[in-house]
């Protein structure tokens, strides 16, 4: 038996929670200045590019313009880098963390330091990551057991094995070596982060509060049972029932899976030594069969 749930997840929700690439505005003419603030701009814009590997074109390439320099002899920030031209070195790097074949599938989508912070962004707020992941989405659809005389079903364990292979290709990342292409592209991150972030606001602290809403789901005990609601199925637990939807995301994939992500994201934030938000208080769980809800997918 199969049904849909109530919260949206990967299926509900349209797309667009990545904000779109922003154009490449043409470079301006430098103006006139002392010759040693040109030869110092150009300097800053080389090591930029040497970093990484990628920069914006100006209006003559391969000739790169120096920044204007204004009256004081300073030169002005160079330009950003375009998002979506950084895929390859992040392909590069974030490749080796994992001998697993579907990490390099996943990696030929596009946009990913503008996915990953979104995806990020999201779960930190509750919402579901659904927009920016949509190429996890599991195959098959969410199906129950056979109903009770109350109404209520227990959720498949097909249901969960739709999962294993996101749990087990996230199991297999090198924590260690994650730390370290993090800070490789820090500055990519921060940069697609700013797009969609307050002003005020860092994407460690983000990225923490990401971490522990996910550790905070509690690991059922048992069966996890839904009762019908319409065309849907929800919880029968309201403690389950009342988790955000980026919680949800983790809860129905399984109890097995949902071990084998959350150490992971506990020796993640170890390694990137991420700020530690003090988490509320989780509800205690029933001994038997709390509920769930689920999206058919």
């Amino acid at each position: 038996m199969s049904g849909t749930m109530s919260d949206p997840n990967f299926v509900n929700q349209g797309p667009g929670a990545i904000p779109p690439p922003p154009e490449t505005e043409p470079t301006k003419t430098p103006s006139r200045g002392k010759v040693l603030g040109i030869l110092v701009a150009l300097m800053v814009v080389g090591v930029l590019g040497s970093y990484f590997g990628l920069r914006r074109q100006s209006e003559a390439p391969p000739v790169v313009t120096a920044p204007p320099v204004v009256d004081a002899g300073v030169a002005e920030v160079p330009a950003e880098v375009s998002l979506p031209e950084s895929d390859g070195r992040i392909r590069d790097l974030v490749g080796k963390l994992s001998v697993d074949p579907e990490l390099a599938k996943w990696l030929q989508e596009q946009d990913l330091a503008r996915r990953f912070t979104a995806s990020v962004s999201n779960i930190a707020d509750g919402e579901s990551p659904r927009a920016s992941l949509l190429f996890m989405a599991p195959v098959g659809a969410f199906q129950v057991g056979a109903a009770a005389a109350n109404g209520r079903s227990e959720i498949a364990p097909l249901s969960y094995a739709r999962y294993d292979l996101v749990a087990r290709v996230l199991g297999s990342l090198d924590a260690s070596g994650a730390a370290m292409v993090y800070r490789e592209l820090k500055p990519l991150i921060d940069q697609a982060y700013r797009e969609i972030a307050p002003p005020d606001q860092g994407f460690e602290t983000a990225f923490g509060r990401a971490i522990q809403h996910l550790l905070a789901v509690p690991v059922p005990k048992g069966p996890v049972e839904v009762e019908p609601r319409g065309a849907l199925y929800v919880y029968a637990s309201p403690e389950l029932e009342g988790l955000s939807k980026a919680q949800k995301h983790l809860l129905r994939m399984g109890p097995g899976n949902m071990r084998l992500i959350q150490a992971k994201l506990r020796e993640l934030r170890t390694a990137l030594n991420l700020p530690t938000p003090a988490p509320a208080t989780p509800e205690p769980l029933p001994d038997q069969a709390p509920g769930q809800s689920e999206t058919q997918e």
